[in-house]
């Protein structure tokens, strides 16, 4: 596998399909800042964003370099400089249940001009990308969606769900175990200087989270303007555990919204013990004056509620679907995780685009390790009595992606229609096999 996206060659069959309709695909060199900052523009372009000052391009050359970074120039027009086109990929590490780690392929910056829509731009970009990471042998690939209605076409579907988590500070009474370490104010940089080594720690706890990069930790922490309004908003904190060690940390802002209602608004939330977890929210609680919290991107099996005397306190908004997950090599993919349940299960698959189609048979064993075999799409009772009578799932590639986390059961698609298989039993024992020991869970948006 090609860990190192930008050594990769454009997808040849995007190039020629652009090109035919007079379409320049290609590499943005990201050791150039007059290039990336053509690029990084059209980008803002495309997500409705203000002109990018030149500052955020500085910390964007800086912070993204590393990103395999491509656009689709039209030389025609006046200012052809700026691509009409955009997307952005890299290797990433996605936890999934065991916890383990397993090779993505994140994609982001997916973005067309309104001047050139309808012209199999987006489906060149999408497409291309799916071939350049199967031929670097990297088993699936992810990203988050500002629509919901576009990339369940390449074989996408949600895996994790998220919501806004508001708290009503007026209601709130600790009913959790005191925390035996403490939380000290520390300025945004020094808080900067350790969240790399603690935000390491923490995402390999929950599936569906993925490794960080510097550049989101500067605009979480307000350090990419500091000096501007927002910039000199945020309030970091830092929490020890009993021995000193640095477990969690918070940033966040007060923000006024009348004179006797001001809510706490959660910038960034990272916990690696679940001591840290409550140390940091009582923390958060204990907010003099502060009427409301609100953080963004929760997970919906969030224990915070479980730590008030009054649950209800708690308010859920905002529930969303957010990491999507597309399936490239079944077994590498299947192989990667760790079960719930010992069993064998064979997965008939279909793919529109090829990648993932074929039988596989998934095979468990106690401790959870999986082998995963390419089996005879129709098995012949006669000459395999052991194939035939193995419980069989049938599934679309992007629902083999919806219940490859554990964050969908099985037997919730197969109500929708999306799956189906051989008999209940066949359901329950896949409800089984892919449950997680925890809620898959991303945190934040790429």
């Amino acid at each position: 596998m090609t860990a190192d996206a930008r050594l990769l060659p454009v997808d040849s069959e995007s190039t020629a399909a652009l090109a035919a309709t007079g379409l320049r695909y290609g590499l943005v060199d990201t050791t150039d800042r007059t290039a990336f900052a053509a690029w990084d523009q059209a980008d803002s372009r495309g997500f409705h964003e203000g002109r990018l000052s030149e500052q955020t391009i500085d910390a964007n050359f800086a912070n993204l370099a590393y990103r395999r970074t491509t656009g689709v120039w039209d030389d025609t027009i006046p200012d052809a400089a700026v691509p009409v086109a955009t997307v952005s990929t890299w290797v990433a590490e996605l936890t999934v249940p065991g916890p383990a780690i397993v090779p993505a392929w994140a994609v982001s910056s997916v973005t067309v001009a309104a001047t050139h829509r309808r012209r199999g731009i987006a489906r060149a970009l999408m497409e291309g990308e799916l071939r350049t990471a199967a031929a670097a042998d990297v088993p699936l690939a992810i990203l988050t969606a500002s629509e919901a209605t576009i990339y369940g076409r390449y074989g996408y579907a949600p895996a994790t769900t998220v919501a806004t988590l508001e708290v009503d500070r007026r209601r709130v009474t600790w009913a959790g175990l005191t925390p035996t370490g403490r939380v000290h104010f520390v300025e945004p940089a020094s808080a900067r200087s350790i969240v790399e080594e603690i935000s390491a720690r923490a995402v390999r706890r929950i599936p569906g989270e993925i490794d960080r990069w510097g550049g989101r930790f500067d605009q979480h922490f307000g350090l990419i303007a500091p000096d501007s309004d927002r910039g000199r908003s945020i309030r970091t904190a830092r929490y020890d555990d009993a021995d000193g060690t640095a477990q969690g940390v918070v940033a966040f802002r007060l923000v006024e919204q009348d004179p006797d209602i001001i809510r706490l608004e959660v910038e960034h939330f990272t916990a690696t013990t679940d001591d840290a977890y409550a140390g940091l929210w009582k923390f958060l609680l204990e907010h003099d004056l502060v009427t409301s919290i609100r953080a963004r991107h929760r997970s919906i099996d969030e224990p915070l509620p479980l730590l008030l005397a009054d649950r209800r306190a708690v308010r859920w908004s905002e529930v969303e679907d957010f990491l999507w997950v597309r399936v490239l090599d079944p077994i590498a993919t299947l192989e990667s995780r760790r079960y719930g349940s010992a069993g064998r299960l064979d997965l008939e698959i279909t793919d529109a685009l090829g990648f993932a189609a074929g039988r596989f048979r998934l095979e468990v064993a106690a401790d959870g390790s999986a082998s995963v075999t390419r089996v005879s799409s129709v098995p012949d009772a006669g000459t395999d009595a052991a194939a035939a009578a193995t419980a069989t799932l049938s599934l679309p590639v992007n629902q083999l992606g919806a219940i490859f986390l554990g964050g969908i059961r099985p037997t919730v698609l197969a109500a929708a229609a999306l799956i189906a298989a051989d008999s209940p039993e066949t359901l329950a024992l896949a409800d089984r096999l892919f449950a997680a020991e925890r809620a898959p869970h991303l945190s934040i948006v790429f």
